[in-house]
């Protein structure tokens, strides 16, 4: 029956602790956050007590508050109905936590295999070793950078905006209701600043980064280099979003599937009608390189790579304009950790040598000591805290 359907669902919304679950199932999957997004399957998942399950990356996209609530739920599950479990993660943390053995692969060969103590102690291949090693670490940032910034220019200025949304009638009827997504938001990026937007998956940091480029309406203000988006023409707006770049959490959504890799990053470049076609097959070439691809990368499809690759194209892809902000929305959370040293130190290059500045919006605290000059921090809709890290 729908009651019994219904009832089974939102137990399932409840086991990986989604808030108001009676109102999310009236929601599509377009207006979840990509960690939402990412307990919802999980959910579908567990549902059905599975003999086996392959988790295959389950808390990529997760806070670490709701890590540890969804490594426990896995936890349960395996002893109390004897469930194996393939975790599939490039968290070393979470290895560390929840494995018997591991197994360590490499360009699609399996380069060493052990138990859990003997691979984080005794680890023998070098690449392995290079894992552990680039494992970022709150209080021992190697790559921490000096609480800069010495510029005074403000690149991006958000005054109190505020999201909401009007949520659908469910399947199963109900009435309409209005979703405060985000409340009265403001900040400020200078030049060259890197500011880190943190919080629970959920909590409105994506709103605010799809209102900064425009993508969402908002009430409130967002001025890109003095100017305003509400208040620009068509032409001025396209100007404008030259100087603002996202790189968003999934990017495999974000990316043309019918498009080769060197005409997603040269999109950008035709759009603005930047350079001729042979500068732009020359500068797609650096970028592709830059981020950690290859050259014969350039004539496959989004779908012939896996997900950190993908990530990696639509950085590149931000930085073709070499833009004065580029918004991060996890955009190293699908990369495993010695990858995501290469695309931060990158990030980091790029900012000091043409003065970008970053809103790098993470549930990785340990990442954002790395990067960040600046935190916000917001919990349900709103910034409860923003200072030094």
């Amino acid at each position: 029956a729908n009651s019994d359907a219904t009832e089974m669902a939102l137990r399932a919304l409840r086991a990986v602790k989604i808030t108001l679950p009676e109102q999310r199932m009236g929601q599509y999957p377009h207006e979840l956050s990509g960690g939402m997004r990412q307990r919802v399957m999980i959910a579908m998942a567990l549902a059905l007590k599975p003999q086996i399950l392959i988790a295959d990356e389950p808390t990529t996209a997760l806070d670490v508050t709701v890590q540890r609530e969804i490594l426990d739920l896995l936890r349960d599950l395996k002893s109390e109905f004897g469930t194996a479990i393939i975790l599939i993660t490039h968290d070393m943390g979470v290895v560390a936590e929840m494995a018997d053995r591991v197994l360590i692969m490499r360009h699609g060969e399996i380069v060493e295999q052990g138990s859990v103590r003997d691979i984080f102690h005794r680890p023998t291949h070098s690449y392995t070793q290079s894992l552990l090693a680039a494992v970022p670490k709150i209080g021992h940032g190697t790559r921490q950078r000096p609480l800069t910034s010495d510029q005074d220019e403000i690149v991006a200025e958000v005054r109190n905006i505020s999201v909401k949304y009007t949520t659908g009638q469910s399947f199963w009827g109900g009435a309409h209701k209005i979703f405060h997504a985000v409340s009265d938001v403001s900040f400020q990026i200078k030049r060259g600043e890197t500011l880190a937007l943190v919080g629970e998956s959920g909590c409105g940091k994506s709103t605010v980064a799809k209102a900064l480029v425009g993508l969402t309406p908002f009430e409130g203000s967002i001025n890109i280099g003095g100017k305003s988006f509400a208040q620009s023409t068509k032409a001025a707006a396209k100007a404008l979003r030259k100087k603002v770049q996202i790189v968003f959490q999934d990017p495999m959504a974000a990316l043309d599937p019918r498009m080769m890799v060197k005409a997603l990053i040269a999109e950008p470049l035709v759009i603005h009608n930047i350079g001729t076609p042979a500068s732009r097959q020359a500068e797609v070439l650096d970028l592709v390189l830059k981020v950690g691809l290859l050259e014969e990368h350039l004539d496959r499809y989004p779908h012939e790579f896996s997900g950190g690759q993908r990530q990696r194209i639509c950085i590149a892809r931000a930085l073709a304009l070499k833009p004065d902000l580029i918004v991060a929305d996890e955009a190293v959370s699908a990369l495993d950790v010695s990858v995501q040293a290469t695309v931060l130190d990158l990030l980091t290059s790029l900012q000091k040598e043409f003065g970008i500045a970053i809103l790098f919006i993470s549930h990785d605290l340990a990442v954002v000591e790395n990067i960040c000059d600046r935190v916000a921090v917001m919990h349900h809709g709103v910034i409860v805290e923003t200072g030094t890290r």
